[in-house]
Formats: C-alpha cells, sequence, structure tokens
C-alpha cells in the first residue's frame, strides 16, 4: 500500500462519478486521486468510466482524456509522452511508473492513479520536487575538474571509459525509485535516495571527472550513503529499467577501498 502525506486529521473520502456516454462498448473505469489545498476538503477519489474505443493506448492517453473532455480541473504534469521527461511519473495500480509507458490494457480491473507515493502533494497528481531537485543539485551533476580544458577539442573518452556510464546516464530523474524506497520514506530529509546515487555514482565513474575524492567525501556520512537497505524496490519499479541498488553497492565498494588505503 503506498504511502502518502495528506493533510493533517484528514482521509481521502468516496468522490465524483462520471460515466460514459451511452453506448460506450468498451468501458474502463479510472479512479483518480483528487485534492486542492484551496478547498479546505479532505482528498477524494473520483471516478471516470471511458470508452477505450475513443481513447488512446496508454494511461496518460486516458487522463488528457478526462482533463480534456470530461473535468478540467483535473492537475498532473506530462510533457514529452514518450518516457523521456518524466514529468508523468503517479502510482498505477500500485505501482511508481510513468503513465506515457504504462498500457491501459496490462492494468487489470479497475486503473487506480495516485501522486507518487509520500511526497507533499500540491494538488491532484501533482507532488512537490523541490527537496528531491535540491538533493540532485547537492551531489554537483557536472564535470568537475582542476585541468583545463583542451584548447582546440572536447575532453576525449574511450569506448571502454564511455560504457562505464551506460545504465547510468539514462536516468531522467522522475523520482520513480525514490518514492518506492521505505529507507527513503522514513529518512528522505537526510537520504539522498535511489535516483540521487545513482546519479552520483555516474560523476563518480566518468573517466572526464577529477573530484572523485571529493565526491567520495560529500557522501561519507551515515545517513546520505547508508540508508539504503537493499530493499531493491528501486530496481523493480524504474520505468528505464535501471538497478539504482547496485550503483549504490558501487559506491559504498568504492568507499570501502578509499578508507582501506
Amino acid at each position: 500500500m503506498a504511502e502518502f502525506r495528506l493533510p493533517k486529521n484528514s482521509r481521502i473520502q468516496k468522490g465524483r462519478h462520471f460515466p460514459a456516454p451511452e453506448g460506450s462498448k468498451k468501458v474502463r473505469t479510472f479512479r483518480i486521486y483528487r485534492w486542492d489545498p484551496d478547498s479546505g476538503e479532505n482528498p477524494r477519489i473520483d471516478t471516470y468510466d471511458l470508452d477505450l474505443e475513443q481513447c488512446g493506448p496508454m494511461v496518460l492517453d486516458a487522463v488528457i482524456k478526462i482533463k480534456n473532455e470530461i473535468d478540467p480541473t483535473l492537475t498532473f504534469r506530462r510533457s514529452c509522452r514518450e518516457g523521456i521527461c518524466g514529468s508523468c511519473a503517479f502510482n498505477i495500480d500500485g505501482t511508481n511508473t510513468l503513465a506515457c509507458t504504462k498500457a491501459i490494457e496490462d492494468v487489470k480491473g479497475d486503473v487506480k492513479i495516485y501522486p507518487l507515493p509520500h511526497m507533499p502533494v500540491i494538488k491532484d497528481l501533482v507532488p512537490d520536487l523541490t527537496h528531491f531537485y535540491a538533493q540532485y543539485a547537492s551531489i554537483k551533476p557536472w564535470i568537475r575538474t582542476q585541468s583545463p580544458a583542451p584548447p582546440d577539442k572536447e575532453r576525449l573518452q574511450s569506448r571502454e571509459d564511455r560504457a562505464r556510464v551506460d545504465g547510468l546516464y539514462e536516468c531522467i530523474l522522475c523520482a520513480c525509485c525514490s518514492t518506492s524506497c521505505p529507507s527513503y520514506w522514513w529518512n528522505g530529509e537526510r537520504y539522498l535516495g535511489p535516483a540521487i546515487l545513482l546519479q552520483a555514482y555516474r560523476w563518480l565513474v566518468d573517466s572526464r571527472d577529477e573530484a572523485t575524492g571529493e565526491r567520495l567525501d560529500e557522501l561519507d556520512d551515515p545517513f546520505r550513503l547508508y540508508r539504503c537497505h537493499t530493499i531493491m524496490n528501486c530496481a523493480k519499479t524504474c520505468p528505464k529499467g535501471l538497478n539504482p541498488a547496485k550503483a549504490i553497492a558501487e559506491i559504498k565498494k568504492m568507499m570501502l577501498a578509499r578508507h582501506s588505503l
């Protein structure tokens, strides 16, 4: 069961029901979390019945159809519709994933859509990612060097060095993994979480970066790195098929080797 940070003393209530038009032949029910902080009301679950013969195949297609044709008050993020931007990360049918790459037919029964778990909710399906992005900024996610750049060419890598960032650079910072991690739920103020640590490892193994020692110093903390308990929710839920838990384990190995010197 996903956890959500709701207003104090609030309970999720049964909301409105929007039936499908008469004559609809292929009806699916979508149950969507709704909360408007300006209304003063408790969160609720609104129910929308859609004719899939008049809708695209992905969950995001259904959510856009609901907003455009049924309920313009529904609030959510979306952009690329191609699994690249990470904007439409929701909890769908109990799993964090991207609505644009989640097929409606892959969900059995009613399609239940919530915001990412255990994040403050701004409105409806929009979580507040301010802290998440601040943590990303804290690892300084860019090449850090002391030596001057070559005057007439880029900083080059061998094919082997370039291959070391495969499985890392593809992260789109959708936050699906971090918000599925119980350690991040419990210690999110200090633990960086799987998404940010995967990004940290991406720069640690980049052969062009010259700040490995400084980066490891910044991670050498009982909470920032070591709250990972290898629960593996992160690898299971990643919509890009990445393995943040492996990246975290590799950082720990680098840290151990450094302390052994």
